[in-house]
């Protein structure tokens, strides 16, 4: 019996900037974890902009999403533009704030937001052929623009939660470690850095987000 298939979707590597790398790490440990294997993707264009992780100031230099991404995924990363629905079970994407300035505009805009057209193509495709979808962090506010009526959690900020009602979704509250389960949209969240979580809080949420997913398969 093959391996269930996991697409996770990069964002960059730097939580200020890119994928937050505790969420997408444990991602992939948990899904190897659960006797699944996965496969890394990433939207090839540049970073909305490049931020010094100690001191968050902008630098004067451009990154690739694409080529920043295979940081994480020690270089096996796809281009997104390639991405078919057809070759994988699930797909996740991990927080960091590059998934709300790199993988749509929601940092700057809000309920306003636009998604990336690779990324908008990827999780209409996964939700259309009833394949589970997960999002961590502020991820699931990419999900809540492109599928509205759908329940998910970005833990228990009350503007942020604002918003996603205000794109059509229901949010749910939760706390560290813990996950929301959309079972009619085959959708999980979890917090993440939301809350004020430990990294082993992370590894805990992301866990059991990928449990979740794989019991839909």
């Amino acid at each position: 019996m093959s391996k269930k298939q996991i697409a996770v979707i990069l964002s960059g590597c730097g939580h200020q900037d890119g994928a937050e790398i505790h969420e997408a790490t444990f991602t992939l440990w948990a899904i190897h974890k659960h006797g699944a294997d996965y496969r890394c993707f990433a939207p090839n264009i540049m970073q909305h902009h490049v931020l010094n992780h100690i001191t968050g100031q902008e630098m004067d230099e451009q990154r690739n999403v694409l080529i920043e991404s295979a940081r994480i995924a020690r270089g096996k990363v796809e281009d997104l533009a390639l991405f078919d629905a057809a070759t994988v079970d699930a797909l996740v994407i991990p927080g960091g704030v590059g998934a709300a300035k790199n993988l749509c505009t929601y940092a700057f805009d809000g309920p306003q937001c636009t998604v990336n057209k690779d990324v908008e193509q990827a999780v209409k495709a996964m939700h259309q052929a009833g394949k589970p979808l997960g999002a961590l962090c502020i991820a699931p506010v990419l999900l809540a623009k492109v599928l509205g009526d759908i329940t998910l959690t970005i833990g228990q900020d009350e503007d942020t939660a604002a918003q996603i009602r205000e794109m059509g979704a229901t949010h749910a509250p939760t706390g560290i470690g813990e996950i929301a389960v959309d079972q009619k949209n085959k959708i999980v969240s979890t917090p993440c850095y939301m809350l004020d979580s430990r990294v082993d809080q992370i590894a805990d949420g992301a866990d059991s987000l990928v449990q979740a997913l794989l019991g839909f398969l």
